[in-house]
Formats: structure tokens, sequence, C-alpha cells
């Protein structure tokens, strides 16, 4: 295993990946900092859930759209309803977590 550091709006995170993929996620990091930085752009400054949220969504649309440097993903050749369901949950629980935020910000 092999351990980087990968810098999102200035920010560092340390971020463990196998042996050799290091170049990969490095390039992913690239793509999520520079997403990460037209969501700024565009909505002014946001929670940090917020801001990979929207980040995470302008990604997705270019993937299903096929634009820009996103690489489609190709379907899986099951789905794995549990896995989705995971997901789902998680996305749900970081829409708290950014509301809760956003409105302790606001309170303040």
């Amino acid at each position: 295993m092999s351990d980087i550091e990968l810098t999102i709006c200035g920010r560092p995170y340390q971020v463990r990946c196998r042996d050799g993929e290091e170049e990969n996620l490095r390039a992913a990091g690239r793509l999520v900092d520079q997403k990460s930085r037209e969501v700024i752009a565009g909505l002014g400054n946001l929670s940090e859930a917020r801001q990979f949220f929207f980040a995470a969504l302008l990604m997705a649309d270019q993937m299903l759209n096929g634009e820009g440097n996103a690489v489609p993903v190709a379907a899986p050749a099951s789905i794995d309803e549990a896995q989705v369901e995971a997901a789902e949950a998680l996305a749900e629980r970081l829409e708290a977590i950014a509301n809760s935020l956003e409105n302790a910000s606001v309170s303040a």
C-alpha cells in the first residue's frame, strides 16, 4: 500500500492506495480539484461537504453525457443491490451533514 497526498482547493488529503495505482489516483485528484474549483467559482463559498457533492454531480453529469475529460464508466456485469443501497444511504448522510453544517454556520 502507498500513501499519497492529494490537494483539493488548497487543502491536503492523505489517501492510501494499492501500489502502482498512485498516478491514477493523482489524476482523479486533479479532476476533483478542477471540479471543486468550478463549483466555488460558480456558487461561491460552500461547506466542504457541499463543495464535494456538487463537484461529484458535475463529474457524473459529464460522464453520463460523454463530455470533457471524463471517462465513461462501463456498466457492471451485474448490479449489487447492497452496494447501491449503501451508496444511497451514504449520499443521504452526506446531504444531512452538509445541511447541518450550513444551518450551524447560519445560526452562529
